[in-house]
């Protein structure tokens, strides 16, 4: 039983990571489009292609403010940061009642 203690110990820890890692991917496009940066650049492509298609589901239950501000990278942010408050917790206590 030790081993799938261990095994989601380290799937709490590789969720925790994924989290922080994807919250830096969607400020790094937020601060983004705030400059006129170059479309065409794979860096700017890499970040709108990875975080549009969660960004989209949110803006259809959030509609952009009056004056053209969106708020739903910061609506992602505050669930990743409701995920990696619940969640991973959860996961490492469920491992430590497991081992």
């Amino acid at each position: 039983m030790f081993v799938f203690a261990n095994f989601l110990n380290a799937v709490a820890t590789l969720v925790d990571f994924v989290l922080s890692a994807y919250m830096w991917v969607v400020i790094g496009r937020a601060v983004i489009s705030w400059v006129n940066a170059d479309p065409y650049n794979p860096i700017v492509r890499f970040l709108y292609d990875i975080t549009e298609p969660v960004l989209v589901r949110i803006r259809r239950f959030l509609p952009v403010v009056g004056g053209g501000i969106d708020f739903s990278p910061m609506i992602l942010i505050l669930a990743i940061i409701f995920l990696q408050s619940f969640l991973v917790p959860t996961l490492h206590r469920l491992a430590m009642s497991m081992g």
